[in-house]
């Protein structure tokens, strides 16, 4: 699997489950475990992002 592809899957992956503890944490009234969730999932977006940037760019 060539770089970028991982990242897009990787960068899908922590967006996903970040999403999942997201809404985990407002289920169960968790604030901290919401905003790793948040977080987890805006670092998947930039890690997708960065593997589109890396298809274009050919490597």
């Amino acid at each position: 699997m060539n770089s970028s592809m991982k990242d897009k899957v990787e960068g899908t992956y922590h967006e996903a489950t970040g999403k999942l503890k997201e809404v985990a944490g407002k289920v169960i009234d968790s604030p901290e475990l919401e905003v790793k969730g948040r977080n987890e999932k805006v670092a998947g977006k930039v890690q997708e992002k960065l593997g589109e940037v890396k298809k274009v760019m050919g490597s």
